[in-house]
């Protein structure tokens, strides 16, 4: 059995792209094999916690258990889509890059487990008595059924009853859990309790796929229960958090703070195990900070470069808890958006240029979609540009098919002007992807949406670690792994907006004659020609651990502050 894996998630609407180079992958949840997820948005004293439950077992030999400082009601819990965790992860996850130098000589164009794992067969008893008459010891404060959950929500007087009402529930609880409830009884704390029926269950192969909870409640400080959850694990365990808040990116409280080393100029060997290396600088980078927690990412949740994928929607967002922390506040009617992937293109042309032209006519191409009706799906373009930069022939494929927007599409795109390629006809294939969004107001049409900021932080729990729950704080704005130009810092530094980011950089020099009399260094994009690059591609489960690689061999120009030499020359 996996430990309970709670997840998070948070999305914006629309996809900045001012990186010109290219994505090659990204270190997310899937890194580590025993991490665990969640997303928690806040506004004021409200609170939406997001979990992701990924659990191997039966069953009936699933539960959770959570600390709730107040009473949820059935209205407050909610199930969520899983892929939206997924979309997350995606968008805050450290990110390797590459860039290319362009040709010297060229006439460059300017575009403007949290919780208590346990199994659950019983009922809800209705509570456990201390003596004639007396007060009951557990109370069943609410039970509901949510999904595929089953939810009681307990209070307690005392932890030892309470222990004993989940045994007696058939709650196969972890062994010594009375020392860990015993706090949060003192405290006042409720405890969410969901299990799961199995005859509401939707089962892939036979796995359970249990959908991700939602719950909201209001506190006074934001505080994540990790000590329940880290009872039943038998190693070391990751614990990722992502904090969705109005214009705050936040840190602990109530543990050292450290942001990860980004901006480092990698060999190209890192691309072969892009997980492994980075596996290795956050080790380093915990032994260089005892107990510190990690912030990988703190950046406004609709805006990203380079973007890994798509942003996160609207609908995203509301899924995650706005719909709540929002009040009167309604996701105004989705639209299709177009989210571009990889181009393959054949000819002298840059394919960053290609892609900004398509991109400055994508709400022409999205009004297709809208006025022909058509599903969410893929979007395939394939066009020729001539000597003139004209686009004499344009196909559109979609899938499923959807003729009226096709034809629609073709022709917007045989409207296009690029700019003259060098040599002859250039071949272009264009894949996208389409999504519910809305327009750029977001939220309410005020641009409310724009206001969230993602913070990713990572922690790392060891057997035998001082375990406390995570107080978090509202932080300063910081700023990190952004931009093309080399020797940038890689700290974070103060900035009035937050956009920082775990980046390493694959760079490759031009090589080529230099056959003019002032050559322009420097200026880096996409690889010659307008080919592609190999996509690495992040492990979805890593095994055995590999031997850790050798940092100073990854990163040649070291890492001082964590003490990582220089490669030899």
């Amino acid at each position: 059995m996996r430990p309970l894996l709670l997840a998070l998630l948070v999305a914006a609407p629309v996809p900045a792209a001012a990186f010109c180079g290219f994505y090659v992958g990204g270190a997310g949840k899937d890194l580590y094999n025993h991490a665990t997820q969640v997303v928690l948005m806040r506004d004021g004293n409200r609170t939406v916690l997001s979990m992701q439950n990924d659990y191997e077992g039966p069953t009936e030999d699933f539960a959770l258990v959570v600390p709730v400082p107040v009473v949820p009601k059935k209205e407050d819990v909610k199930t969520l889509p899983r892929d939206v965790f997924d979309r997350v992860d995606q968008l805050a996850a450290p990110r390797l890059v590459e860039y290319w130098e362009q040709d010297p000589c060229a006439q460059h164009v300017a575009f403007g487990g949290l919780g208590l794992a346990g199994t659950g067969k019983g009922g809800g008893g209705m509570g456990l008595g201390s003596g004639r008459g007396g007060p009951p010891l557990v109370t069943i404060e609410a039970q509901f059924s949510v999904g595929e959950y089953d939810i009681v929500v307990l209070g307690a007087r005392q932890a030892a009853a309470l222990e004993t009402w989940l045994l007696d529930n058939g709650y196969k609880i972890p062994p010594k859990a009375e020392p860990l409830l015993r706090p949060y009884v003192a405290s006042g704390s409720k405890f969410f309790v969901a299990k799961v029926n199995a005859k509401r269950v939707t089962f892939d192969k036979g796995r359970a796929l249990l959908s991700p909870l939602r719950v909201t409640y209001q506190a006074d400080e934001l505080r994540l229960p990790v000590r329940l959850g880290l009872v039943n694990s038998g190693g070391e365990q990751d614990l990722i958090v992502h904090v969705l808040a109005l214009d705050q990116r936040y840190e602990v409280a109530n543990r050292p703070n450290a942001t990860i080393p980004t901006n480092l100029e990698v060999a190209d060997a890192t691309r072969a195990d892009f997980g492994g290396f980075y596996r290795a600088l956050f080790d380093a980078t915990r032994e260089a900070n005892p107990g510190a927690v990690i912030t990988e990412y703190a950046w406004q949740a609709t805006n990203c470069d380079p973007c890994p994928g798509p942003v996160l929607s609207a609908a995203d967002l509301a899924t995650l808890g706005a719909d709540v922390l929002m009040p009167g506040v309604k996701v105004p009617a989705s639209a299709l958006r177009l989210f571009p992937g990889q181009a393959k293109v054949q000819g002298a042309l840059d394919r960053d240029i290609i892609r900004r032209v398509v991109r400055r006519h994508r709400r022409a191409l999205e009004h297709c979609l809208a006025v022909t009706g058509a599903p969410p799906g893929k979007v395939d373009l394939d066009f020729l540009i001539d000597a003139q930069g004209k686009v004499p022939k344009a196909t559109a494929t979609l899938s499923p098919p959807h003729p009226a927007a096709q034809k629609c599409l073709a022709q917007r795109v045989q409207r296009m002007l690029f700019p003259k390629p060098t040599g002859s006809m250039v071949k272009v294939a264009l894949p996208f992807v389409t999504r519910q969004g809305v327009g750029r107001g977001g939220f309410g049409g005020g641009g409310q949406l724009n206001r969230f900021v993602l913070t990713r932080l990572h922690a790392r729990y060891g057997p035998g670690d001082d375990v406390e729950d995570l107080v978090f704080r509202a932080a300063p704005a910081i700023s990190g792994g952004r931009g093309t130009a080399q020797n940038q810092p890689t700290d974070a530094k103060p900035a009035s907006a937050n956009t920082f980011q775990g980046r390493y950089i694959i760079r490759h020099p031009w090589t080529g004659k230099l056959a003019c009399d002032n050559p322009v260094r420097g200026v880096w994009g996409g690889p010659p020609g307008g080919g592609s690059s190999k996509v690495a591609t992040r492990p979805r489960t890593l095994g055995p651990t590999k031997a850790a690689p050798n940092l100073s061999a990854l990163v040649p120009a070291g890492i001082p502050a964590l003490g990582v030499k220089p490669a030899a020359n």
